[in-house]
């Protein structure tokens, strides 16, 4: 036994009605097979006209290594050419990716070709879409995202694996204190239960997404995604209506985001080790407890 994963429900088009009561409110991830066919970018945003518009902008890369604990959180690997790097994407397996690239600072034309999912939702941050782009073998670590929006994410030129859990089993997927990431030392795909007992049983939801499709990952959602193709996608953010999901966002970004940037700053690998102890025996306890109940 491992992880138990379960199909994310998927739609080709859902009513405002639909969404707000079955997935929004109860903050449940859902697919929407139909909401980018409206969308200039489903048809228009192939890999030659993304290299037409960026062109040679400089961009750092990441890769599937696990983060220097004497480095901040996201330390790129390398650097390269936009149009360089689709190439590369499209020509070869690699583990890099680029990560939340705001490609609408380079090229805001772009923005006229995305249609923002008002009549599901409000509170969207306009101003912070956001890209990545990943090479068929590379892999975003099990995390979730440190200001909690709900978040619509759409795949465009391939197919692409996620894997979900509720924020409920954090504790149980060994989270790093003072972070929004979990331990790094274990397999998602094929975690060694053995050695990460707490992983044992721990629920979740998977699918693989294809060109046009949109996942709907709620909330403060942990996520792990892996590019099966070279390929890229789009995140549009929004706020929780709630305030106190806004006040735990500010919490996270001033305090616990801060505190610990500075703790790695100056202890660096003795705070690391001391973390990842740490997140062991939490998740330990959590198993021993039987939570989340």
């Amino acid at each position: 036994m491992s992880f138990i994963l379960s199909p994310i429900d998927t739609v080709d088009t859902i009513s405002p009605e639909d969404f707000r009561e079955n997935y929004l409110k109860p903050r449940r991830p859902l697919v929407i097979k139909g909401l980018t066919k409206s969308w200039p970018a489903r048809e228009k945003w192939t890999p030659e006209y993304l290299k037409e518009v960026v062109g040679k902008k400089v961009v750092p890369l990441y890769d599937n290594s696990k983060a220097d604990p004497s480095k901040p959180i996201n330390s790129s690997a390398k650097e390269m050419p936009f149009d360089e790097y689709i190439d590369l994407i499209r020509s070869t397996p690699t583990e890099l990716r680029i990560f939340f690239f705001n490609i609408f600072k380079q090229a805001p034309q772009l923005l006229d070709d995305v249609i923002l999912p008002k009549d599901l939702m409000g509170g969207f941050l306009e101003s912070m879409p956001a890209m990545f782009f990943g090479g068929s073998n590379s892999v975003t670590f099990l995390h979730y995202d440190i200001d909690l929006p709900h978040i619509f994410h759409t795949h465009f030129g391939g197919r692409k694996h996620v894997i979900l859990f509720e924020n409920k089993w954090k504790k149980r997927l060994y989270c790093i204190p003072n972070a929004t990431y979990a331990l790094e030392d274990y397999d998602v795909l094929n975690p060694d239960t053995k050695k990460f007992p707490a992983l044992d049983g721990v629920e979740g939801t998977e699918v693989f997404l294809e060109h046009g499709d949109t996942l709907f990952m709620p909330t403060g959602y942990w996520h792990w995604m892996k590019y099966i193709d070279g390929s890229y996608s789009l995140s549009l953010r929004a706020w929780d209506a709630s305030i106190s999901r806004k006040a735990a966002s500010l919490y996270n970004l001033a305090i616990k985001g801060g505190v610990d940037s500075l703790l790695k700053m100056a202890f660096k690998e003795k705070y690391a080790h001391y973390r990842e102890a740490l997140a062991i025996k939490w998740a330990e306890k959590e198993l021993a407890e039987g939570k989340p109940f």
